[in-house]
């Protein structure tokens, strides 16, 4: 066996034969990366190696490798295509530096109103970009990466409400200036809270009724620290109304259907489901089907159906990153949707390969493969 230190092994490596805890306990299989989230716990429990008598690489290794090359079949050889763990890495670069970007912007917002609407623009641009293109992959990574217990969970759900808000916004077709103007809406729209004391939106216990008051301003605040900055109107009605509900239950000022603003629209679906499927500070997360389920519920017609509707199609019934138990027993992971039904989406197979060795990645269907339940955290680590 050979010994590996957890901090050396980049994320989402697969290593070619399976790696072990100890000699009993099983860490991964060859056709399953270790994840960012494995690694986290593992350093959370105070595990600093691994063992394998494998090595790790950066994609399932099931050919015969050299160099830059894949034999796919005897007399034929190839040039491998960029991989999947090479996009998630790249993925992974990318949130971790659009999340820090937010971390120093709110620091800055926080301690002294400082808000420049050019420059989150210029980085909402780039994060339409990315979307458009490799949006899979960093809807997979965010459900690998959950923030750590310490840390403010504020940037982490602004980010991953804009990337939700602005997948919604990518279906229902608003063009390229409207994409950015609602993404710098979906990332502020929570800078009230920043004049808040922090003890009472990171509190790990239910709040007194002077403490649920204040949280009830912070949709003003946000909305006098935007205006105050010179961001446009529909941004800062945007931060201002994405806890109004259509049918007149919000807040502050009780709007209901056409009174309340597209953007705050999309910003509540967006972040409601953020929300329900991330881990808080007094909660744990479901999973992103339980999470979609409570919204399509919509309780009392909380929210626009069509706005919904785009969520669940951009997402599928079962959401990228998801991992799910398959009809016929096997594990796998959803990696892209089906436009024609959000019932049945792509997913990656554990332990069905591709001739040139690689997870096969199959189209789910009624009568041919079908999901049977999301797997919750222990099925996923055991």
């Amino acid at each position: 066996m050979n010994s590996y230190n957890l901090k050396e092994i980049k994320p989402n490596s697969f290593f070619s034969k399976t790696s072990y805890l100890d000699e009993a306990f099983v860490i991964t299989a060859p056709e399953m990366p270790l994840t960012s989230e494995i690694v986290n716990l593992l350093d959370k429990w105070k595990f600093t190696e691994i063992v394998s008598e494998g090595n790790p690489n950066k994609e399932f290794v099931g050919a015969i490798t050299a160099g830059n090359t894949k034999i796919v079949n005897p007399g034929s050889v190839e040039l491998s295509q960029q991989s999947d763990a090479d996009k998630l890495e790249k993925a992974e670069s990318f949130y971790t530096a659009f999340l820090a970007f937010v971390d120093n912007l709110f620091i800055r917002a926080g301690v002294s109103d400082e808000l420049d609407f050019k420059l989150i623009s210029d980085k909402i641009r780039d994060m339409v970009e990315y979307i458009k293109e490799e949006r899979r992959f960093l809807m997979r990574i965010i459900k690998t990466m959950e923030p750590a217990d310490d840390k403010n969970y504020l940037s982490t759900h602004s980010v991953r409400s804009t990337i939700l808000a602005i997948i919604i916004g990518t279906y229902l077709k608003l063009p390229n200036y409207r994409l950015i103007e609602m993404g710098v809406a979906a990332l502020v729209h929570e800078v009230g809270m920043l004049k808040l004391p922090s003890n009472i939106y990171l509190a790990h216990r239910p709040l007194n009724a002077q403490e649920q008051k204040a949280i009830l301003t912070h949709p003003i605040l946000g909305y006098s620290m935007l205006k105050s900055s010179d961001f446009p109107l529909a941004v800062c009605l945007a931060a201002l109304e994405h806890h109004e509900r259509e049918n007149a239950t919000g807040y502050p000022r009780r709007l209901t259907t056409d009174k309340i603003s597209m953007y705050a629209k999309i910003i509540a679906v967006a972040c409601s489901y953020e929300a329900l499927s991330s881990k808080r500070p007094h909660k744990e997360a479901k999973d992103g089907y339980t999470g979609l389920l409570e919204l399509l519920k919509n309780e009392g017609k909380q929210y626009d159906e069509t706005i919904v509707k785009a969520l669940v199609l951009s997402l599928s019934i079962y959401p990228i990153g998801l991992y799910v138990l398959l009809s016929n027993g096997k594990k796998g992971q959803v990696v892209d949707i089906n436009p024609e039904n959000p019932r049945f989406p792509v997913v990656q197979v554990f332990g069905e390969f591709t001739p040139d060795g690689k997870i096969k990645t199959r189209q789910t269907a009624q009568d041919v493969l079908s999901i049977v339940r999301p797997l919750n955290r222990s099925e996923i680590e055991s």
